[in-house]
Order: C-alpha cells, then sequence, then structure tokens
C-alpha cells in the first residue's frame, strides 16, 4: 500500500517547492492538493465539514502552478489534485495544463476531479448546479478526446468544438489516470471515464461495501485513494487488508517549520507500511 499526503497549499502555509522536496527526502508517494477558485461573499451553501468554512478555502494557490513548481524540484513524487472541480473549468485550457504538467514532471500527473459542492462558486462560473454532473461528464470526455487525438472533437449538451490541434500530448499513455471523487453517486463516473476512484475519508468497515458496490457497477476492479485517512497502524492495516491502493494522510497548512515537524510524524507511521 502506497501513502501519500494531501493538503491546501496556501500563500500562509508551507511554500511549494520545500514541501515537495519534503514529502519526496521522506518517501512518501504522491501529493494531492485541493482547489478553489474563490470562494463568495455571500454563500448560502452550507459547508460539509459543518462549522465556518475554513480560511484556507478562501487562499489555495493555483494547482497546476504549484504542482509545476513541485515538479522541477522532485523526481519520483506523483503530483496530483485533489480535486480540481471540473465543473468551473474549461476543458480545453485544463486539458492543457494537465498534458503540460505531465510533460514537466516527466510523466508524474494524476488527474483528481469532482463536481464540487459551493453551488455559489460554481455559479460564478456561468454553472448551473443542477446539471453539474452531466457536464463534468462532457468535460472529462472533451478533456480525453483532447489528450489522444490528433485532431479532437467534441459535440454536446454543454461542450462544442470543431476538430482542433492541441499540444502538447501527455507523456502517459493513453492519457495521465483521472481519479474521481465523490461518493456512491460518481460510480457511474468512474466506470465510464475514470481510471481510480479517491474516496474521501471513509474507515475501512466503511469502505469495504462501497468498494463491493463499485466494482459491480464498473464491471472491474477499480485502484482506490482514500484521502485523509487517520494516522493510526490499527486503520492502516484495515486499509491495506482491503486491498487499498494509496492512503493519504491529511497535512494541516501550517507555517514550514511546523510542516516539517508533521511530515516527520507522518514519515515513521507510513515506514511501518511500506
Amino acid at each position: 500500500m502506497r501513502i501519500g499526503v494531501s493538503t491546501f497549499v496556501t500563500d500562509q502555509g508551507v511554500q511549494p517547492v520545500p514541501l515537495g522536496r519534503a514529502l519526496e527526502e521522506r518517501g512518501f508517494d504522491s501529493l494531492f492538493i485541493a482547489e478553489h477558485s474563490h470562494i463568495p461573499v455571500e454563500r448560502r451553501t452550507p459547508y460539509p465539514g459543518g462549522g465556518e468554512l475554513p480560511e484556507i478555502y478562501y487562499r489555495t494557490l493555483d494547482p497546476f502552478v504549484t504542482l509545476s513548481a513541485i515538479a522541477a524540484v522532485t523526481r519520483s513524487l506523483l503530483l496530483g489534485t485533489g480535486v480540481a472541480l471540473v465543473a468551473q473549468r474549461d476543458p480545453i485550457i485544463t486539458a492543457r495544463e494537465v498534458a503540460s504538467l505531465d510533460l514537466v514532471s516527466g510523466g508524474r500527473a494524476v488527474f483528481g476531479v469532482g463536481i464540487g459542492w459551493n453551488r455559489e462558486e460554481m455559479e460564478n462560473h456561468g454553472t448551473d448546479p443542477a446539471t453539474r454532473g452531466r457536464l463534468v461528464n462532457e468535460r472529462l470526455q472533451a478533456i480525453i478526446a483532447l489528450w489522444t487525438k490528433e485532431k479532437a472533437e467534441f459535440h454536446g449538451e454543454f461542450v462544442h468544438f470543431d476538430p482542433v490541434y492541441q499540444w502538447p500530448k501527455p507523456v502517459q499513455r493513453p492519457h495521465p489516470p483521472i481519479y474521481v471523487g465523490g461518493g456512491e453517486g460518481a460510480f457511474r463516473r468512474i466506470a465510464a471515464l475514470g481510471d481510480a476512484w479517491l474516496a474521501n475519508s471513509e474507515s475501512p468497515e466503511r469502505l469495504r461495501p462501497q468498494i463491493e458496490r463499485l466494482r459491480e457497477v464498473a464491471g472491474r476492479e477499480v485502484p482506490v485513494t482514500v484521502y485523509a485517512v487517520p494516522e493510526d497502524p490499527d486503520a492502516l492495516e484495515g486499509y491495506q487488508r482491503l486491498g487499498v491502493e494509496r492512503v493519504l494522510f491529511y497535512l494541516p497548512t501550517v507555517p514550514e517549520a511546523e510542516t516539517m515537524a508533521r511530515l516527520d510524524a507522518m514519515a515513521r507511521i507510513a515506514a511501518r507500511f511500506q
């Protein structure tokens, strides 16, 4: 079982270059970073975690700029979005950003995607929350076409473009893996378009029947990465017994010195399972 880290990279915490170096030096397999383009001042959508929305949501750096900076100072660390909000992203620009990251990193990009929860945020991007699932599906299909075809075109309910050229193409073939975030509502999206499931902080006991249902829906084995797992050896053993491919420790967004101390503690736990 591989062990990586998930976090929010902001202007108030550790910066990308020292973070990336520290993760690779300590043997972590991957980094997945969150994305929010902005947070509306007037917000009706409740925070899924309950209570007030944490400040980190207001201050995330652009994920592809961040991961590209980390790519330049690392050699093996997988570089993932956890998650990119495809409902708020132009598919043509996003396809180029992911392919560019894959190129400059030597084939280490992981495209973690989700549909998002903040309705006011997505509305500011011209997205109707009621149709965001169908929109995300089409945008992912269009992105895959841009990655894999010399002359790509797409004509759907929401996405339309006639044949186009776009380079660079990704280094990975057929394209960078798409990790689909979400609960059981995402299983059909994973079956049709995903390479893995990015499960959100589920315990091994709750995860077991969900993995079984995912296999039924997909008709195949689907690799699973679990976001924000506890730093608990018993829980990690449970994930390992389930055959989970990867778990992600959650790294709080704190200054550099505190970040390094947290990573040292995490690395000592991770070493038991690698």
